[in-house]
């Protein structure tokens, strides 16, 4: 960085590609400011960008740029509570807060543009590079934040773990080295592993046959689901907002990787292009964008 907080703009030295990214999160939409703290809701908005550049095969550094959008009557020491949120997950990830705007607004609102660089475009890895004979796996545990989220809601009870909504972590080291591996496609879990795995698919032309029963379901889920009357799998499979990784690779990359990390759910295969799940009944769908 040559300047950036305190000027008309940032400059920036570049260094070979430039994995641009943007993430808008609005209070009543994406969040329910009650819920959360002003330093959880800078945080989480800005992990949902970084995973963005995580799915791509980016790892830590970086910057990034807030427009944020502040209600009338908002107490300037919550706002910089917020921006504190975001600063703490920028510098764990070594990305730089470079810039922005601020504006008045009808709802809370931010919108964070991520920048990675790579030297090498061939190492960015898509959502169109699946092949029959890969396999797919997932980081992490799925459905967490789903089930914080219900508990949140006051639709369910139990020991949710919070931290899965209100602070999710970015992948980038784990989405780097598994593109180092040869991940061939890789997308980040923000809308549910039916939806996102299905993107890869279509992306890529290709079927994905996946299993509920080997899902890695995160730790109070079960009975969370359970309450709310539906199969823990399939809520890990559609609850969203867990913003682990998707990834397809070839089996002698995938022996590379440490079980401990990734879980294998599913392969690739040959036929019309979708995703199925071998062991439900009927298609499976989570968070679908709509206007």
């Amino acid at each position: 960085m040559i300047r950036w907080l305190g000027d008309d703009a940032a400059v920036v030295r570049a260094r070979g590609y430039a994995v641009t990214s943007i993430d808008t999160v609005v209070d009543g939409v994406h969040f329910r400011r009650p819920q959360l703290t002003g330093p959880e809701i800078g945080h989480r908005a800005l992990a949902t960008a970084l995973s963005d550049l995580a799915a791509m095969g980016l790892g830590p550094g970086g910057e990034a740029y807030l427009a944020l959008g502040i209600p009338e009557g908002t107490e300037p020491e919550y706002v910089l509570s917020v921006v504190a949120g975001a600063g703490e997950l920028a510098a764990h990830h070594e990305f730089t807060i470079a810039g922005g705007d601020v504006t008045r607004a009808p709802a809370l609102m931010l919108s964070f543009t991520v920048v990675g660089w790579t030297d090498d475009p061939g190492e960015v890895v898509g959502r169109d590079g699946a092949e029959p004979g890969d396999l797919v796996g997932v980081t992490g545990t799925l459905g967490g934040a789903g089930a914080a989220l219900a508990v949140l809601d006051d639709r369910a009870t139990g020991a949710a773990i919070r931290d899965r909504y209100a602070r999710p972590s970015p992948q980038l080291t784990l989405g780097r080295k598994l593109a180092d591996a040869g991940a061939h496609a890789m997308i980040d879990v923000s809308d549910g592993l039916a939806t996102d795995a299905r993107h890869l698919a279509l992306r890529s032309g290709v079927r994905i046959e996946l299993s509920l029963s080997d899902l890695p379901i995160a730790s109070g889920v079960a009975e969370i689901a359970r309450q709310l009357r539906i199969d823990p799998g399939r809520f890990a499979a559609t609850a969203g907002d867990d913003y682990e990784l998707c990834v397809c690779m070839p089996p002698n990359a995938a022996a590379e990787i440490d079980s401990q990390r990734l879980t294998w759910v599913g392969r690739v295969l040959d036929g019309p292009a979708g995703v199925v799940f071998t062991d439900a009944d009927g298609e499976l769908s989570g968070f679908e964008h709509s206007f």
